[in-house]
């Protein structure tokens, strides 16, 4: 089928393709930008933390009084382990995608004004690891003479001397060394630190929104418990059908322990991950369903205009049919006149696409959007023309030569 008869005639009726050239275009910015969003808050939601989810669960506690000696949290740890079904206990400062905790500059030099790199900064009692069921690369877990209890309120307070870093971690400190087993970091002006073991994975508490970059993926633990008065403790269970339960009964039982104690609250790893990742679900629904209803438009946008154009060229519809053309003929014609205005979008909507990529990109911290998407979005615009125009374009050829032309 030639194309110059079909360009003609469009041009005579060129106010109606371009609208929809342009609906296709901003339909397929959005489309696309869109996709990729999802895409990537699913893949963020379902980032691994490096944890056990399933077998751990955190409880918190507030007390009247600051626990200086470090023994009400120690008896509490005790009590914990006793419960049947706990396998271990331990104090902890933060914990994994809660949106709460703290982060530090560390750099292998001391008193740095730019440190290498920002990191989130866990403080555990030794036996997080076992408990947190994080995976060991290389080195070892902090032997029991290395932690410490530390008062801030109090001068001189110990310094942690070991650490444990996170992979990412360790190649942001030392990028070019094979091992990090054995060299310093220095956090501002505390050190030298020894960095005695690294970790496969142990995502912050604030997922990849984290301060210092690395997509939360930057960690250090520090063999050091906090006198305070409001405590958390982290504590794994031998099934995790039974996670529930035990978490419940752990509450109870650290609730009558202490006399005006307080609950601080009780979260499983999973509840914990839900509500860190409720907003990227609501994003992500919010939208699927605008995608929704823009494909809807634009597709009743496409059967309006086909059917507007069936209606005012049924006599020369008539006419082509008198002189020989095929049903399919007629068909083919739609077919190539919309298939001509889609292109026309989806190449405006490519242009378009990337220019709202480069404002996500400074806005929402993405990264560039790949071609794939475009693709995509290209053929199933493309796709859904052909399908919106079908219908027109099969009454337009069903229609009897005799009738269409005694139509005006």
């Amino acid at each position: 089928m030639e194309l110059r008869p079909i360009l003609s005639a469009m041009t005579r009726r060129k106010t109606g393709a371009v609208l929809i050239a342009l609906q296709i275009a901003l339909t397929l910015a959005i489309l696309s930008n869109a996709l990729y969003v999802v895409k990537d808050r699913l893949d963020e939601s379902q980032r691994t933390s490096g944890l056990d989810e399933s077998l751990v669960f955190h409880i918190s506690v507030i007390d009247k009084e600051r626990d200086i000696t470090g023994a009400s949290a120690s008896e509490d740890l005790d009590a914990l382990r006793g419960l049947p079904g706990i396998v271990s206990a331990v104090w902890v400062n933060q914990v994994p995608l809660s949106n709460s905790g703290g982060s530090s500059g560390y750099d292998v030099k001391p008193n740095s004004e730019n440190t290498l790199a920002t990191a989130a900064t866990y403080m555990a009692d030794p036996g997080l690891l076992k408990t947190w069921g994080v995976q060991l690369l290389e080195g070892r877990d902090f032997r029991s003479d290395e932690a410490l209890l530390i008062d801030e309120n109090l001068p001189g307070a110990p310094e942690p001397k070991t650490a444990i870093l996170t992979s990412a971690m360790a190649r942001a400190l030392y990028p070019e060394s094979e091992s990090v087993i054995g060299k310093s970091m220095y956090w501002g002006s505390r050190g030298p630190i020894e960095i005695v073991g690294v970790v496969d994975t142990l995502v912050s508490p604030w997922g990849r929104s984290s301060w210092g970059g690395g997509e939360g993926s930057l960690s250090v633990i520090l063999p050091v418990r906090l006198v305070q008065n409001w405590r958390t403790y982290a504590v794994r269970v031998d099934d995790p059908a039974a996670l529930n339960r035990l978490s419940k009964d752990a509450d109870t039982l650290l609730l009558k322990r202490v006399s005006g104690r307080l609950s601080g609250g009780v979260k499983t790893m999973t509840e914990t991950r839900d509500e860190r990742y409720r907003g990227e679900h609501t994003l992500v629904n919010g939208l699927l369903i605008v995608m929704g209803l823009l494909l809807v438009m634009t597709a009743s946008g496409i059967v309006g205009l086909a059917s507007l154009w069936v209606n005012q060229r049924r006599k020369q519809i008539g006419i082509r049919r008198a002189l020989g053309a095929r049903r399919s003929d007629i068909i083919r014609m739609f077919l190539a006149e919309n298939l001509v205005i889609t292109t026309l979008g989806v190449v405006l909507g490519i242009g378009l696409a990337l220019g709202l990529n480069a404002v996500m990109m400074a806005q929402l911290e993405l990264a560039r959007l790949p071609w794939e998407f475009l693709a995509i979005g290209a053929a199933l615009l493309l796709s859904l023309g052909v399908a919106s125009v079908a219908g027109p374009a099969l009454r337009a050829a069903s229609v009897p030569p005799a009738v269409a032309t005694r139509s005006v």
